[in-house]
């Protein structure tokens, strides 16, 4: 019975899922593709919306990129770490049987045996910071990403705002300028176009984000969890483990020793069977001397022989 809980396809559905999401947004983009072109394409009076536009979903695609790279290869890893699990409960002889040498489960018992077989103190704690350290840098961009793209955002807004008030002030320099009226409503769409983008942006990258954090605990938890129950009893050696089993040796021996007790008191009970036996022998071996003296005397008489013959 497997005692670890474990996800073993987290990433796996995760990437299935986006798939899913992906497919639904583009089915709605088709579905409404005419208010899309007149929010994002129709009557542009300048190229500052398709700029501010195109950079947010440059830097969205980068990141869901990375996102997606990362989920790929937590996959590998949950396979790999799900393979380990069953060595070690089928109890085959080499637990990294079928399991990437380039696993991070792998490098872990890698690890753990070199430092056992060096006679070096291994610290759990440690090589757990450190595993928790070298995969948050991998997740470094997606997190850049998500903290800034809400702001691309703002920052559109902001900018189309101030073409919106160069308009007005066209606008009000001028009452007949029907640029400047255009340029005001120019900015004001664009300012809802960036904003538009940015938080659909923002909602689907942000959800997987937090997704991705959950496959990375997910995936860390399983790694520990493994450690503590599977490769910590072969590797590691502590004052508390070595007392636990210095008492189990102890509790060994007491056993032993009674085992030994009932041994000696059935040897003692068959050794006093035996004397008895022997006595019991004896007796019947000088009744036996006894009676065979008597039917020789008798023969004497009968065939009236001396006694020296």
């Amino acid at each position: 019975m497997q005692i670890i809980t474990f996800r073993s396809h987290f990433s796996r559905n995760t990437l299935l899922l986006m798939l899913i999401l992906t497919a639904a947004a583009a089915s709605i983009s088709i579905w409404k593709f005419d208010l899309i072109q007149t929010v994002y394409f129709k009557d542009q009076l300048t190229a500052t919306g398709w700029i501010i536009n195109g950079s947010i979903v440059v830097l969205f695609l980068a990141g869901i990129t990375r996102i997606i790279a990362i989920f790929l290869s937590y996959s590998r890893e949950e396979a790999a770490t799900a393979r380990f699990i069953r060595n070690q409960e089928e109890d085959i002889e080499n637990p990294l049987h079928q399991v990437p040498q380039n696993s991070i489960i792998a490098r872990r018992y890698l690890v753990m045996e070199r430092l056992f077989n060096s006679s070096s103190p291994i610290n759990q704690g440690a090589l757990a910071a450190t595993l928790l350290a070298n995969e948050s840098t991998r997740a470094s961009l997606p997190k850049y990403i998500s903290n800034i793209l809400i702001l691309t955002g703002v920052f559109g807004t902001i900018v189309s705002l101030s073409l919106a008030l160069l308009g007005a002030s066209d606008l009000l320099e001028n009452a007949v300028d029907v640029g400047g009226m255009g340029l005001v409503i120019h900015g004001m769409s664009t300012a809802l176009s960036t904003t538009i983008t940015a938080i659909v942006c923002y909602l689907f990258f942000g959800y997987f984000y937090l997704k991705l954090t959950d496959a990375q605990t997910n995936l860390l938890s399983a790694i520990e969890q493994v450690t503590t129950t599977y490769l910590a009893p072969m590797f590691v050696v502590e004052q508390e483990t070595t007392l636990y089993e210095f008492t189990g040796l102890v509790r060994s021996l007491q056993s032993l020793v009674k085992q030994m007790q009932v041994s000696q008191k059935t040897v003692t009970k068959a050794e006093i069977r035996l004397l008895a036996t022997v006595d019991e022998y004896q007796k019947q071996l000088a009744a036996s001397n006894k009676d065979m003296a008597t039917i020789i005397s008798l023969l004497k008489r009968g065939f009236r022989l001396r006694d020296d013959e």
